[in-house]
């Protein structure tokens, strides 16, 4: 699967998503882009999915007429992130265009004192 990052997802989680081909927003000249156009240019450019950790962008954009699938992660802190690989590659592989999914998960990662 052709998968993009937008510039909120933590760029290691790329190295649990073996067999997909994933790119990263700022790679590709797109960071400056707002969520409406990295949306079109990233289905223009054949994307299948985009996994955020924009947690807005649901609310923010009329996701009912896009092909892209959309993973939206609870946090952009790779130290919690890394908790939850296993459901976000399990997300990815079952991922359909148009779909959304929320990956529940902390904020930020929490330090016992």
């Amino acid at each position: 699967m052709k998968i993009i990052f937008d510039n909120s997802t933590p760029a290691p989680l790329a190295a649990f998503l073996t067999g997909h081909e994933i790119s990263m927003c700022p790679k590709l000249g797109w960071a400056r882009l707002g969520n409406g156009e990295l949306l079109t240019a990233a289905e223009d450019a054949g994307f299948e999915l985009m996994i955020s950790a924009d947690q807005n962008l649901r609310y923010q954009q009329n996701l009912k007429k896009r092909r892209i699938a959309l993973i939206v992660l609870g946090s952009n802190d790779w130290a919690v992130v890394q908790g939850y690989t296993t459901v976000v590659t399990d997300f990815v592989d079952v991922a359909t265009p148009n779909s959304y999914v929320f990956v529940e998960m902390p904020a930020t990662r929490r330090t016992r004192k």
